[in-house]
């Protein structure tokens, strides 16, 4: 940390660029006059206000309004993806292309979110996530202008991947959160940023669709346009800076290896991951054939009215946050896990009988999309709970991975939906849907919440692991993938913070200093010299 303490210079005091009368003979050299014009637009993105500076002894505090801005910023980061879909007839005709052509437009998109993901989260782990993101979101918001007054098919195909890459920002957010975050909390604010997530995947859709139908599509990209300018400026007021969790560095392809290898030896991200794909399919498996049930008989709706329909999941996501302080924040993840699972299975079940023929209520659907998107929410928080007690100093790399999964199960979704609902209706398309689901409760069921194995029920399954142990087994050094280790210390302040032992000040001081006297390092100190039983003494 001791490296980072110095962050705040390395923002307000960055080195100064040659005197003038030093660089006579190169001012007029049009690639020094370029090189200038970079570094000064470096240093202006670079620069930190004050109060955002990471300062060691007095770090930047998570509030709720950082919270809300993260959330705003995902929702509408991740809304690009989107905004195609209700519009896809509309963008065919504007480029004089085929209907099948112009279903390339997302299909680039989901590649190049794909190529971010892989290639660009991962840097999280290296780099000081704030510029990281504040140059992804300048960088997108620019290249966006392209998209919004290009007439060219091939271009605005290119300009689609390009942007879609650098559309990763929230995917760098949620593991900031989960190391600002108050231990005791962190369910919450993840919740806060994972529902403005899938609240970005329906109202893309329900923005396009209506200022489509009224205006230009070229409207619902100006707009995007504009929000995603606002974001940058939200963000490089209010983001706070925070240390690289890595500040040695990393080598870049082993850092890769590293989150293939991870599915090798860590079997809770496995579990984590599987269950993701499988809740993921059907997510994308609804909202895509539910589009064909609505626009045929009985139902007949237009595409206004089926847009309108995204409200009902949006209501949903308003529970999130209060279920992840009252439940979530307070039980083992997989109780979470598997409960959203269960969600999802009712719904899908009422769904499929209650809104196909021979009932064909609108009112299936509804109770549908408000326990999946509600199912959904809660195991991905539970999840993601769960997968950042890994490795805190490979968060990013972990988060990667967790997403990939997720990402291959909305493909899954999208393909294996549309092509059941074409051979068998809406009833088989949703228990293909449920079949996923049942796939997931078996995962969730094969593994207990303190097995630290493959499969099994060591611990048991209570709120705490039989034997008085605490969560997570803090006694040893654990072997990170970059080859450094994770210290006791880490652990036992999570369980710290967990029990409202200090406050999160004092523990998050503790964390930026090793050398801290104060009480929470007293324990650490305690833990990593004598056995796990003074631990477990301070816990009870």
């Amino acid at each position: 940390m001791a490296k980072d303490s110095d962050r705040g210079q390395d923002h307000g005091d960055t080195k100064e660029l040659p005197h003038s009368n030093e660089m006579v003979s190169e001012s007029s050299s049009p690639s020094n006059r370029k090189s200038r014009g970079a570094q000064t637009l470096w240093r202006w993105v670079n620069w930190t206000p004050k109060r955002c500076r990471w300062d060691p002894d007095d770090p930047p505090k998570f509030t709720m309004g950082l919270n809300l801005l993260f959330g705003f910023a995902g929702t509408f980061t991740v809304a690009n993806l989107y905004y195609n879909h209700p519009i896809l007839n509309i963008l065919a005709d504007e480029f004089n292309v085929s209907d099948e052509r112009a279903s390339l437009i997302p299909t680039m998109m989901q590649a190049g979110y794909a190529a971010g993901l892989l290639f660009l989260c991962p840097l999280g782990d290296i780099f000081h996530r704030r510029p990281f993101v504040l140059i992804l979101v300048f960088f997108t918001a620019t290249v966006w202008i392209g998209l919004c007054v290009t007439k060219s098919y091939p271009v605005f195909l290119a300009l689609s991947f390009i942007t879609a890459v650098s559309t990763v920002t929230p995917q760098l957010m949620l593991p900031l959160v989960g190391d600002l975050a108050p231990p005791n909390r962190r369910a919450t604010a993840l919740s806060i940023v994972v529902s403005g997530l899938l609240l970005g995947m329906l109202i893309a859709r329900l923005l396009s669709g209506i200022l489509t139908q009224y205006t230009s599509w070229r409207s619902i990209y100006f707009l995007s346009l504009a929000l995603q300018y606002f974001i940058f400026v939200l963000l490089w007021l209010f983001m706070p800076d925070y240390p690289s969790t890595n500040p040695g560095g990393l080598n870049y392809f082993r850092m890769l290896w590293s989150i293939v290898s991870m599915f090798f030896h860590e079997p809770l991200l496995v579990q984590a991951s599987t269950v993701g794909f499988c809740l993921s399919t059907t997510f994308t498996s609804f909202w895509t054939t539910l589009t064909f049930l609505l626009a045929g008989e009985p139902y007949g709706y237009n595409p206004i009215q089926i847009g309108l329909f995204a409200l009902v999941g949006i209501g949903s996501m308003a529970f999130g946050p209060p279920y992840s302080r009252i439940v979530i924040d307070h039980f083992p993840p997989l109780y979470s896990v598997l409960l959203g699972c269960l969600y999802v299975l009712t719904g899908l079940l009422l769904g499929a009988f209650i809104g196909g023929p021979p009932v064909s209520s609108i009112v299936g659907p509804i109770i549908c999309a408000f326990a999946l998107e509600f199912g959904l929410q809660t195991a991905q928080i539970a999840n993601r709970m769960s997968i950042y007690t890994i490795a805190p100093k490979a968060r990013n790399r972990v988060n990667t991975a967790f997403m990939v999964s997720v990402f291959c199960g909305q493909l899954a979704g999208t393909a294996i939906g549309n092509k059941v609902y074409a051979i068998g209706g809406w009833k088989v398309s949703g228990g293909v849907s449920m079949g996923f689901v049942g796939v997931a409760i078996c995962i969730v069921l094969l593994r207990g919440p303190w097995e630290e194995r493959w499969a099994g029920w060591r611990g048991g399954w209570g709120r705490r692991k039989k034997g008085g142990g605490p969560p997570g087994e803090a006694t040893e050094e654990r072997k990170v993938e970059d080859g450094s280790h994770e210290p006791v210390r880490d652990a036992v302040l999570e369980e710290l913070g967990a029990e409202g032992v200090g406050s999160d000040e004092t523990l998050a001081v503790a964390k930026a200093d090793e050398n801290s006297d104060g009480p929470a390092n007293k324990h650490i100190k305690k833990a990593e010299e004598g056995p796990i039983d003074h631990l477990e003494h301070i816990l009870r």
